[in-house]
């Protein structure tokens, strides 16, 4: 059981570290912001797609009644993936990773009226470290401030993100996660359609082999792995595990696009990954 134990809690933070990709990514593609997203969901179809029919999984969705809450988990994602993209360019990967990573927070405390899990007084402590972590990053309370308001969009993206978490929570056991992926990224591609005909994309060939990554490695490989890891994990595990995406994203940044941290992001940022060590020990001694 402890072993069984350990390699799923590696998948996840394998997951967590594919996932984080999207930071360095989604600031460094030259696109407008909803066509990297419908690039990365039509890429992220067509790969999951490609191996849900090489896996000879079942596509289909079993009953109506999961329809709406598929659809609306979809939806959660798109507009969660578009807020974090907005939040990526108006700040930098430090502070658009590190807000987004207030979902933990908003997960655990949620989670009891999705589930008929209790509200854990450690999840409660966990939150508030993550909440002084991200009060550490803000520079000035001044909603003029780009960063400010990269900051904000990155709380109600990690709100969408946790709640589709959520949502998507009761179908797990029923779907294998790479088709359900595979479902949310189909509908968001169809949803923001309309965009690649609005919206300039003259230089979408000199992009294509980031969102090529993109809708690979971050999308179809990691997101899927992070859904089955909610097989083994309840929502709040899984989402505080998580929470070490900002740590793994902060050093691609630094590697490949020279961003340098600075002394707060190095504090709010240890808070946060304190948090990931004591839910990692912490659901080991379940």
């Amino acid at each position: 059981m402890k072993n069984q134990h350990s390699h799923q809690l590696l998948l996840l933070t394998f997951a967590t570290l594919l996932i984080s990709t999207s930071g360095a990514l989604g600031k460094f593609i030259d696109l407008p912001t909803p066509v990297i997203i419908w690039c990365r969901s039509a890429l992220g179809a067509v790969f999951l797609y490609i191996f849900c029919r090489y896996k000879k999984l079942n596509l289909k969705i079993q009953s109506r009644k999961d329809i709406p809450t598929i659809f609306l988990s979809a939806l959660l994602l798109g507009t969660h993936w578009v807020t974090y993209f907005y939040a990526l360019k108006l700040s930098n990967v430090a502070i658009g990773m590190l807000s987004l990573f207030t979902f933990p927070v908003i997960t655990a405390l949620l989670e009891p009226f999705f589930t008929k899990a209790r509200l854990n007084p450690i999840h409660i402590l966990l939150a508030l470290m993550v909440l002084l972590g991200i009060y550490i990053l803000a520079p000035d309370l001044n909603f003029e401030n780009t960063y400010i308001k990269g900051i904000l969009i990155g709380v109600f993206s990690a709100l969408c993100y946790a709640l589709r978490n959520l949502i998507l929570k009761r179908h797990v056991h029923k779907y294998d996660g790479t088709v359900l992926m595979m479902q949310q990224v189909l509908i968001v591609s169809i949803l923001l359609l309309p965009v690649m005909f609005k919206m300039d994309i003259s230089n979408i060939q000199t992009q294509f082999p980031y969102l090529l990554l993109l809708g690979l490695v971050t999308t179809a490989i990691g997101h899927s792995l992070f859904i089955n890891s909610l097989k083994h994990f309840s929502v709040s595990t899984a989402s505080i595990i998580g929470s070490a995406q900002p740590i793994f994203g902060i050093i691609i940044a630094f590697l490949f696009l020279k961003e340098i941290p600075t002394l707060n992001t190095f504090f709010g940022g240890s808070l946060i990954i304190a948090t990931v060590i004591i839910e990692s020990v912490r659901s080991r001694n379940k």
